[in-house]
């Protein structure tokens, strides 16, 4: 069997290649990537670029299975159009088995709206693939970690739309339920959530952040034009800007406060706490 993950370099698709190697015996494991000598052994690398579609048809010739993990480019329009050329190219080259790395509360939203392009992706999958499975996965601990450190190093509080809740989720469980599904059965038109075991308002993580930190962090509720003034002020490109407000809007509408059993049924245990997830990403940073 040869099982390819796309977007290979990144955070996420070198911690699956990780989890493959261990799952996935006797498999061929193939990562794709625009930077291939940077695919870790015993992968084999291969080129692939979503913004030269003409390359993903090679890239992806001969996968019996491949995992679409999507760029970080927040551009307006531009993820998707990446997306919909990778799904269009793996659909083109035969794959058997197309897994989309999404996000949790997806719906059908305007650009640009960090939920966009994954519904376009997602639509477009369902559509065209022959078998697929969807993980949406909630907000990587390890991105509110880094959040977190800048707040207390800078005194200020961690800030939001509104008091919320949101299960975040270690990235080591995002690829760990992405290798779940490539290594067992019965996962052809699911819809999974990688989730954390628990969905904390913001007072709750401040709390755990500050005990962990050993200093305090608070949480504050601000108006969007706050937002955008202040994220603007720090000198952040307007897409950048865009992409953090429509993140803060999905868990002020409450897409983040989703807890599943997801996790649990793909690796076979549960997920990492906030708590311990927080503490290892700090430890790491």
């Amino acid at each position: 069997m040869k099982i390819g993950v796309s977007g290979a370099s990144g955070h996420l698709g070198g911690t699956l290649l990780s989890e493959l190697f261990t799952r996935a015996e006797g498999a061929e494991i193939i990562g794709v990537s625009r930077t291939p000598e940077n695919v870790a052994a015993p992968a084999q690398g291969r080129f692939g670029d979503y913004d030269k579609p003409e390359s993903l048809s090679e890239a992806y010739a001969g996968l019996d299975a491949l995992v679409l993990i999507p760029s970080a480019d927040v551009r307006e329009g531009v993820r998707a159009r990446q997306n919909v050329a990778a799904i269009d190219a793996a659909v083109a080259a035969g794959v058997g088995h197309i897994v989309l790395i999404s996000g949790t509360g997806t719906r059908k939203m305007p650009e640009p709206h960090i939920w966009a392009p994954y519904f376009a992706s997602e639509q477009r999958l369902m559509q065209t693939a022959p078998k697929w499975t969807i993980l949406r996965m909630n907000y990587y601990t390890e991105a509110l970690a880094d959040e977190a450190k800048m707040s207390a190093g800078a005194g200020v509080p961690l800030t939001g739309l509104a008091e919320n809740k949101v299960a975040f989720v270690s990235r080591d469980d995002v690829a760990a339920a992405a290798a779940g599904i490539l290594t067992s059965e019965g996962h052809d038109g699911a819809i999974y959530a990688a989730c954390g075991p628990e969905s904390l308002s913001g007072a709750e993580r401040a709390a755990i952040i500050s005990e962990v930190l050993g200093q305090p962090v608070t949480f504050m509720a601000i108006p969007e034009e706050h937002l955008r003034g202040g994220l603007a002020q720090a000198g952040l490109p307007e897409d950048i800007v865009n992409a953090v407000v429509a993140i803060q809007q999905g868990f002020a509408m409450g897409g983040f406060d989703i807890v599943t059993g997801d996790v649990e049924k793909l690796t076979g245990r549960p997920p990492v706490s906030f708590r311990d997830a927080l503490k290892a990403a700090l430890a790491a940073s």
